[in-house]
């Protein structure tokens, strides 16, 4: 990536489960390969050497495609690697804090579950992204409060950075979150779990060429 430019996340956004380290960049090789346009590192329970350790390795393979690496929720790793973003939730460091310690370049995104009012809160902040779901049932988070799809309809009215989708997404039910509003969809088993990674990760992006290909006909025609 060049330095200064900040990326806009859409598209196919990649998350990383937890994984033995030669797996976790093989998988996310694959992803790359197939067009994901952005990655998220979340480990929560491994050691912090170890967090260290992948991210730094994740980050020279994101460079090699030249896709942004975002880290879950800790800001020390953020740091330490020099990686391009950080994502929060509600019980991480406030948005504020962070931008402080990591910059106005930083990409830095926020978990907004089911509420749109968080989100418009965090864009008066100065997030660069917001994040809702759970969508469908996650085997990642089985407990998560659940979003409806009219949340993405909403908030593409009244927002004006990129709203990411997550939750139990697949191929089978993602498309519907794409048009109902949704800039990116966030994926962890449905993408890491699936027998073609490369090519379940190709299937995905395409939904989002032709949302783009539909946006510049609708503009032309006007």
């Amino acid at each position: 990536m060049r330095a200064g430019i900040k990326t806009v996340v859409a598209g196919l956004y990649a998350i990383t489960p937890q994984l033995e380290t030669e797996e976790m960049l093989k998988r996310t090789r694959l992803a790359l390969e197939g067009g994901a346009r952005i990655v998220q590192y979340r480990n929560k329970t491994a050691p912090v050497s170890m967090r260290h350790e992948q991210a730094g390795l994740l980050h020279r393979l994101c460079q090699e495609y030249e896709v942004p690496l975002i880290i879950n929720d800790d800001v020390r790793v953020c740091q330490k690697i020099g990686v391009e973003g950080v994502h929060l939730g509600r019980e991480d460091i406030s948005l504020e804090h962070a931008r402080q310690r990591l910059g106005e370049q930083a990409i830095i995104g926020m978990s907004c579950y089911n509420s749109l009012d968080r989100a418009l809160h965090a864009q008066a902040s100065g997030a660069d992204y917001v994040a809702f779901g759970c969508f469908f049932v996650s085997s990642t988070k089985p407990d998560a409060v659940q979003a409806p799809v009219s949340l993405l309809h909403q908030a593409r009215r009244k927002l004006a950075i990129p709203v990411i989708a997550i939750g139990g997404i697949t191929l089978q039910n993602g498309h519907a979150l794409v048009t109902a509003g949704a800039d990116g969809l966030a994926v962890i088993e449905g993408l890491y779990g699936a027998a073609d990674i490369r090519s379940t990760a190709t299937e995905f992006s395409q939904w989002f060429n032709q949302e783009a290909d539909h946006d510049n006909t609708f503009s032309s025609a006007i």
